[in-house]
């Protein structure tokens, strides 16, 4: 019976442990379903930074402008060209639509580090039209050179790249914005090199990473709206 009795203070014992822990888990996994949905839902505040927009490229899909104009949104800024060859078929479409939402429009090459400027520049002319309305052209820069072909130095990346941009500034006649990743810029020091303005990235806090402040800020990558079936990247722009 002694024996009976101890067993029983034991599990009554370990009763408040369990019950515990189960509390840890289940405010754990509320934690975690607040941060998901705040991180899928968070933009900045208006009231600070009132100019803001999203960044638009070939695999978003059907994005309604008229209601990232709703949402507060003033520009669009759209992918038109990727390195040598790729554009996205939609551009024009998207130009279009976003313009008659009110939203100005600004026009993205995406930089391919394998690939020669003039080829690229090529491509970014036969993409985007000349027009002064346009916003500044945005360069984005993700891609490194480890999966190139052929070994590419980042000497000649840097001189490819400073190539290419003279070449897109000279069709758009305005001077052209950089948009290296973090990663990119810390293997290729672009914003430290090329003296433009800077589009940097980074989800629910402000970047640092260029050493320099930014004019465009992607804000967050993953932003879940009424404007498009799939999450699109809002960005904005300081005042």
């Amino acid at each position: 019976m002694a024996k009976a009795g101890r067993r029983g203070r034991g599990k009554r014992r370990g009763r408040p442990f369990a019950l515990a822990a189960l509390l840890l888990v289940l405010i754990g996994g509320a934690a975690a379903g607040w941060w998901q949905w705040h991180s899928r839902n968070w933009r900045p505040s208006e009231a600070r930074w009132p100019d803001q927009g999203v960044l638009v490229g070939d695999g978003d899909g059907a994005v309604r402008f008229a209601v990232v104009k709703g949402l507060g949104g003033s520009f669009a800024y759209l992918e038109a060209s990727r390195g040598a060859r790729g554009r996205d078929s939609a551009f024009a479409d998207h130009l279009a639509a976003a313009r008659t939402a009110g939203l100005a429009v600004g026009a993205v090459h995406v930089f391919d580090p394998c690939v020669p400027a003039d080829a690229q520049s090529e491509n970014f002319v036969i993409a985007v039209p000349r027009d002064r309305a346009l916003l500044p052209p945005a360069i984005l820069m993700e891609r490194e050179a480890d999966y190139c072909p052929e070994p590419v130095s980042e000497a000649a990346i840097q001189s490819e790249l400073m190539t290419l941009v003279n070449q897109i500034e000279a069709h758009a006649g305005k001077p052209a914005i950089l948009a290296p990743s973090a990663a990119f810029e810390r293997r290729y020091r672009v914003g430290a090199r090329i003296e433009r303005r800077l589009w940097l990235a980074r989800d629910l806090a402000e970047p640092g990473y260029a050493g320099r402040p930014w004019t465009l800020w992607t804000a967050n990558a993953h932003l879940r709206t009424e404007a498009a079936d799939t999450p699109l990247r809002w960005v904005v722009a300081r005042p």
